[in-house]
């Protein structure tokens, strides 16, 4: 009988962080008695809403463009993304001397479609609701001569976002869960490769808005499952499939999954703000929303999330989260 090797291992993260060292931040764990006293757990915050460009992408972008040959970063990178894949590798892009194509769904953020821009990216835009943004991105790419990142599709983005949880797993030790959200997997994927890893029975649970439940329902199933493109405040979240390569991870290291509502996010933003005093965007909020909802079920007694990014800009923010006086 032959077995397929995982894309990724845990000396694959190690390598990823040892590359990312001094260029990536490492991030902050915070705590809350607050919030220990709500959920009934001793809760570790990684809060990665403090990477450089403000989400966790930027370490799967700087260990995959990093990589590529002299030749490669002269002709150029392109990637797809809603948002803070397109910043990261904008960033990454300026960083290593090189140039940069994004591919961005017409309604993205506008804070992030202009830190993209800002950073110095050239943005082609696309409907998410009809348009192929791999197909697109894959044309300019080839007709350009650009090499592509794609936003966790790849064995060195996986690697670079697992270096979250491996930081957070040196500063808090064991953890009887780990929490984090799920859009494309690759977070998940390195996340879940870094735990399992080092401490095997923690419990890895995954979160994704309601209305694009498409990873739980692909485990569930035990194959991909595609759902409509979501309607969802947490925009960073919003697709329709899982990626093929971070799901054959996924389906082997993740041990639940849970939704919230977009309510349930705007609640867990306001928390964050009021009694953390910090700022997520949506999609970086939902692990903060299923503990605060009760969605996540019984508790271990030390439980860490992963805060993935806080990009939202302050219109947007205060009309989400906003109440009348």
């Amino acid at each position: 009988m032959t077995t397929t090797a995982p894309p990724i291992t845990l000396d694959d993260i190690r390598d990823a962080a040892a590359r990312i060292e001094g260029v990536a931040h490492r991030t902050p764990v915070l705590r809350s008695r607050t919030l220990d006293a709500l959920v009934g757990a001793e809760v570790f915050l990684k809060c990665e809403n403090f990477q450089r460009m403000g989400a966790f992408k930027f370490r799967g972008a700087y260990n995959a463009a990093s990589r590529l040959t002299p030749e490669q970063l002269a002709r150029g990178i392109a990637a797809y993304s809603s948002g803070n894949h397109a910043q990261a590798v904008a960033l990454v892009a300026r960083e290593l001397g090189t140039t940069a194509v994004i591919v961005m769904p017409e309604d993205a953020p506008r804070a992030k479609r202009a830190a993209t821009e800002g950073y110095g990216a050239e943005i082609v835009p696309y409907d998410r609701y009809s348009g192929d943004r791999v197909a697109l991105a894959e044309a300019v790419a080839a007709e350009r001569g650009l090499t592509l990142i794609p936003p966790y599709e790849h064995p060195h983005i996986m690697a670079g976002q697992g270096t979250a949880a491996l930081e957070l797993l040196e500063e808090t030790g064991e953890l009887g869960a780990l929490v984090l959200p799920v859009g494309g997997g690759g977070l998940m994927a390195g996340s879940a490769t870094a735990a399992k890893g080092l401490h095997p029975g923690i419990r890895m649970i995954g979160v994704e808005p309601e209305a694009g439940d498409d990873t739980k329902r692909s485990l569930e199933a035990g194959r991909r499952i595609a759902v409509p493109v979501p309607r969802t405040i947490a925009d960073g979240q919003a697709l329709e499939i899982p990626g093929e390569l971070t799901f054959s991870v996924n389906r082997r290291l993740v041990d639940a999954m849970a939704l919230v509502t977009d309510d349930e996010i705007r609640t867990a933003m306001r928390f964050a703000f009021e009694r953390l005093k910090i700022v997520l965007e949506p999609s970086g909020a939902t692990p903060l929303a299923a503990l605060l909802a009760g969605r996540v079920g019984a508790l271990p007694r030390r439980v860490g999330l992963i805060l993935s990014g806080g990009n939202v800009d302050a219109e947007r923010f205060a009309r989400l989260c906003g109440t009348p006086d």
